[in-house]
């Protein structure tokens, strides 16, 4: 398990939650960074309020497709697939997705 901040409706900063979540497993071609530090964004920030309402076609029409926010990030490689070569566990990173 891990934490992560996530939201089931839009609204207010106030519909954001601390939870706990399943760890994502890495495929053949993905790492699992653990993150230390992300980004909060005005994309994300309209995207958690849902308005303009058109936004809501790419998010999720009745409520957030995804639950959790953030395309940003600093980390540490914590695991790898099969297929990666680039990185190894231990590796600092930082992504942008």
């Amino acid at each position: 398990m891990m934490k992560a901040i996530a939201y089931t409706k839009y609204g207010a900063p106030d519909v954001l939650q601390l939870q706990e979540v399943e760890k994502p497993v890495p495929t053949n071609n993905e790492v699992l960074i653990k993150v230390h530090a992300a980004t909060t964004t005005a994309a994300g920030a309209i995207g958690r309020t849902g308005k303009p309402h058109f936004v809501q076609l790419f998010f999720g029409l009745t409520k957030p497709r995804k639950a959790i926010l953030g395309q940003e990030l600093a980390g540490e490689i914590e695991a790898i697939g099969s297929d990666v070569k680039s990185f190894k566990v231990g590796d600092k990173v930082n992504a942008q997705k």
